[in-house]
Parts: structure tokens; sequence; C-alpha cells
């Protein structure tokens, strides 16, 4: 039994098997055919290396959906990502704020997820992300962009890279608002 059969019983549960990923200059694609249920999971990806910025941004929309499903397990992934830095209270407060309104606004991000399917992303889960033209602005931080099917902009996530060359999650604006899924819409 999947960690995220909770949130949605109409998407079964996937094997778990490493991620894809096409390479662009200015974006970067992965694919998972089963995202992380626990950090172990997480930390056997060939993602896990975090010698890449959009590693690590890839492998936080994922540490998200885990703390949809499961504070404890996406905490210690996001403590993870976050290296030396680790959530303070008032990092998990705001993020247990943000998902008193509901759990898919991190599934949003993957492609196939949109209001009119309660942001179910197809399968394999494709998440592709964009270095914009400020991504570089201050040196030894990456700021970059993720499209989510239920806003009309990219979100930032910026990246700060450690002293031995690995990328850890720095701050990330994901988790603001986006259009109602289709269920919770009275308007629909």
């Amino acid at each position: 039994m999947s960690i995220f059969d909770n949130l949605k019983n109409n998407n079964p549960a996937q094997s778990s098997a490493p991620a894809t990923s096409a390479n662009h200059s200015s974006s970067q694609t992965f694919s998972f055919s089963a995202l992380p249920e626990t950090l172990e999971q997480m930390q056997a990806l060939p993602e896990a290396v975090l010698t890449d910025p959009f590693q690590t941004a890839a492998l936080t929309v994922c540490a998200l959906c885990v703390y949809a499903a499961d504070r404890n397990i996406g905490t210690e992934m996001l403590n993870w990502l976050r290296g030396p830095r680790p959530l303070s209270a008032m990092d998990i407060s705001f993020l247990n704020d943000r998902f008193r309104g509901g759990h898919h606004v991190p599934f949003s991000y993957f492609e196939g997820a949109t209001p009119d399917n309660d942001y179910t992303p197809t399968v394999p889960y494709k998440l592709t992300i964009e270095a914009g033209p400020y991504a570089d602005a201050n040196h030894g931080y990456k700021k970059l962009h993720i499209k989510s099917g239920g806003a009309d902009n990219a979100r930032e996530i910026v990246l700060r890279q450690k002293g031995d060359g690995t990328w850890l999650l720095w701050d990330q604006f994901l988790l603001v608002s986006i259009r109602q899924p289709k269920s919770a819409d009275p308007w629909a």
C-alpha cells in the first residue's frame, strides 16, 4: 500500500524506479515511474547526488508531495534536501498552513495535472524545471521556475551550492495558491 493511496484512491501506486531526465541548456525534465515514499527511496534515486540544482528542485517537489501524505516522512526528506539548515518550527507551521487547503498543490507541477482532473498527474510523473534569465544573479545560488497546471505563471525555487559542490534547497515558493480542483469548485 502506498502512502499516497489516502490522497487519491483513483491513482494506483506504481513500483519505485529511478527517474530519468532530459537535459537542456535552460531546462530539464525529470520522469519518475513512482514517487519516493521514504527518505531511503529518495536517496536511492540518481538525482540524489544533488550535483545539479535541477535535481534538488525535482526532489523538492517529490518531498512536498510526500509531505501532503505523511508529514513526518516529508519533513525528513525536506530536512535532508536542506542540508545543514533543517526546517524551523516556523517553516513547519507554514507548511502545515499551506496544506490546510488541500494536498493538490505540489502535484500540480507534474505533467497532466490540471484543475479538471483534480490535479492527478499522468504516470510516469514528469516535471520540467526551467532556469530564467536571472537564474544565476547571485553567486552560489540558483533561481529556478516550475510551471503548475493550476497557475498562469511558473513558481520559483531557490537552491544554494554548498562548499562540496552539492546543491541544497534554500527557499521555495511552490505552495502558493492555484486554481481549485474541479471537485472542490462550487461553480464548476
